[in-house]
């Protein structure tokens, strides 16, 4: 750089000459900055507190389309792109697991927890067998409650692997005992089923245990309903509001159901008492993952919203105790997501037939009034032709169902291999070829994710790192 520098040197060349100054010392200074803060952090000054928000299968274009949708729409700012990415430290994570090139969501969830790779489905398992620390055992050792909060199953993939060890992510109930075990001070979500015995209603425990009575004679407080959530007091707290996941905000009754901020708030109002060595609080959307999978914008857009929604409820937290970090990521990106402009129809190639996403786009996703996964439920397996058109007609006003995309649905048969979910993605494509919201594949890719990180510790998240670093900069927080 010095001898381009000094090559540069004649006078019709001192603009360019300034400019490659200019930017290597804006490097040596972001560098040394990046180190002091480092040392720094090394020198004492880790989170009394750490919250970590993380909205399952999202990547940088499923934020920025929250932001947008969030602006247009609700008229309001969107606090993890505003807020997390634009005032605090802003890095990128690898996805993959150990092998394969796409990750599973428990493969991704192990590596952020413990700073190991795991093979898809394992739970914070190596495949040498070996049951990794995970980020909650850590903490509890470390003297720090936990908290686990999430709109899917308590025991599904991103809160188990944060917790818990298990060879797969499908061993429900003996993810279940090892909660009981473990006794996290604050859980929260769906999965009441494999927590009551068989001769419970929804029950599917075969053992005969009660494990909500277990948690209740321990001490903490048991909410079922919003009702019960609000008036919940007391530094424990289980909270079950679903027998299997809880619902996406259009099918969700809030009389049942909290909102993902509801439950936030809860779980910080009691992980803050009776805390002299902090805490650390997991709090996972899983409808932004399950809504790509479906190819639902709709629902992608309204679960991006509520999760940013309790963005803010920790952001204001966090203004009132500065010694708390903030972090905001997802583990991997989920259905190719790819906003665009496409052809009106195929009538012609021609600019003349093309349109844009944009605000009217955005506005028809409004309209919709039923989730994707709602409306397979409501069609049930052998969809009927005339119900079919009264739920589209009733809850998605404005489309229209090609005729390619009713025969496939009726015949029960997928868009392409890459697409398994029917009849979503069927009817994800209806709405893709007239707004321009489209979809590459039903499943995850091996787009990097985002992380934003703001407060005490936040510089070590910044850059492009692997998703086990992420791991083994919170056990590193926590002095572990």
């Amino acid at each position: 750089m010095r001898s381009l520098l000094l090559s540069l040197s004649a006078s019709r060349f001192e603009p360019l000459r300034r400019l490659l100054l200019a930017t290597l010392l804006s490097a040596v200074a972001v560098a040394a900055g990046g180190c002091a803060g480092t040392a720094t952090q090394s020198a004492g000054t880790a989170p009394r507190n750490i919250i970590i928000l993380f909205a399952d299968g999202t990547a940088p274009v499923q934020w920025d389309f929250g932001k947008r949708s969030s602006a247009i729409l609700r008229g309001q700012t969107f606090a993890t792109t505003d807020v997390v990415f634009r005032e605090g430290s802003l890095g990128l994570l690898s996805t993959q697991p150990h092998g394969p090139y796409v990750t599973d969501s428990a493969a991704a969830a192990s590596a952020m927890s413990t700073g190991h790779k795991v093979e898809n489905g394992a739970v914070s398992i190596t495949p040498d067998g070996k049951a990794q620390t995970t980020l909650m055992q850590a903490a509890k050792a470390a003297g720090k409650r936990i908290g686990l909060v999430t709109s899917a199953t308590v025991y599904d993939a991103t809160p188990a692997a944060f917790s818990i060890n298990a060879r797969s992510r499908r061993d429900s109930q003996p993810l279940v005992d090892q909660y009981a075990t473990l006794r996290p001070d604050v859980l929260m979500g769906g999965g009441a089923d494999y927590f009551l015995p068989s001769t419970a209603p929804g029950g599917k425990r075969k053992d005969g245990r009660d494990v909500i009575a277990e948690f209740r004679a321990g001490g903490h407080a048991i909410a079922r309903n919003s009702a019960e959530l609000k008036a919940a007091t007391g530094p424990r707290l289980l909270g079950l509001f679903a027998l299997e996941d809880m619902d996406f905000e259009l099918d969700r009754d809030p009389a049942v159901e909290p909102s993902t901020a509801e439950m936030t708030a809860a779980a910080l109002r009691a992980l803050a008492q009776d805390s002299p060595k902090g805490f650390v609080l997991l709090v996972e959307n899983e409808n932004t993952d399950t809504a790509s999978h479906a190819n639902d914008a709709p629902s992608l857009m309204r679960a991006l919203w509520a999760f940013d929604d309790a963005v803010k409820v920790a952001l204001e937290f966090q203004r009132r105790n500065p010694d708390t970090l903030v972090i905001v990521t997802g583990d991997h990106e989920t259905g190719g997501f790819s906003p665009t402009y496409a052809q009106k129809d195929l009538g012609s190639a021609g600019s003349g037939n093309r349109f844009y996403a944009g605000d009217e786009q955005f506005r028809m996703l409004e309209r919709v009034s039923m989730s994707l996964g709602m409306l397979r439920e409501k069609l049930g397996r052998k969809p009927d032709a005339a119900v079919l058109d009264a739920l589209l007609e009733k809850h998605f006003p404005g489309f229209r169902f090609d005729d390619d995309l009713r025969a496939l649905l009726l015949g029960g048969k997928p868009l392409d291999r890459n697409f398994t979910y029917i009849p979503h993605n069927l009817v994800g494509r209806m709405i893709s070829r007239q707004t321009g919201f489209y979809w590459g594949t039903s499943g995850h890719t091996s787009e990097p994710v985002a992380v934003g990180a703001i407060g005490p510790g936040a510089e070590l998240f910044r850059g492009y790192q692997d998703n086990t670093d992420f791991g083994k900069h919170l056990h590193r927080l926590i002095g572990r």
